[in-house]
């Protein structure tokens, strides 16, 4: 396993949205249309921002693991005295779905030119938690090439 990319990107992690449908009747018939809310485009292009200088001259084109780790800005309820001052699991569901997470950095990533397709993406892990009490919110992106050797001892 070789370290591609190594990067802590400061904001307020925003999950990718589902995407919206709705129909619309004109004239006798009615039209179907979909769209992309949009609310993580901010949080997407931070991301593209803080990797832009390390983009590589080709995309890459191999398989892939993607670390994330993602630390979401601690509410009030939990800053208080008795609550740990370090970082503490994020199982709250108004913070965004871990794969929905995973999937606005992914194809951040893939529209940056970082790698061919996030479908080159075949290990990683990903994780959630509240930021530090007086922490920065943000995603830590670890992005390794893989080796053949990488899964020596994986059987079915």
């Amino acid at each position: 396993m070789r370290l591609l990319l190594e990067k802590f990107v400061p904001g307020d992690p925003k999950p990718q949205p589902r995407q919206r449908h709705f129909a619309r009747k004109c004239g006798n018939k009615w039209l179907a249309r979909s769209y992309d809310p949009g609310t993580a485009e901010g949080w997407k292009s931070q991301i593209a921002l803080a990797i832009q200088k390390h983009l590589p001259a080709q995309p890459f084109d191999g398989p892939l693991r993607v670390d994330l780790t993602f630390f979401m800005r601690r509410p009030l309820s939990l800053k208080r005295k008795k609550d740990p001052d370090g970082v503490i699991w994020c199982a709250n569901h108004r913070h965004g779905d871990r794969d929905n997470l995973d999937k606005a950095i992914l194809d951040c990533l893939t529209q940056c030119g970082f790698w061919v397709d996030d479908a080159l993406v075949c290990d990683g892990v990903i994780r959630k938690y509240f930021a530090p009490k007086r922490g920065v919110p943000g995603v830590q992106i670890r992005v390794y090439a893989l080796e053949h050797e990488d899964i020596a001892g994986v059987s079915p």
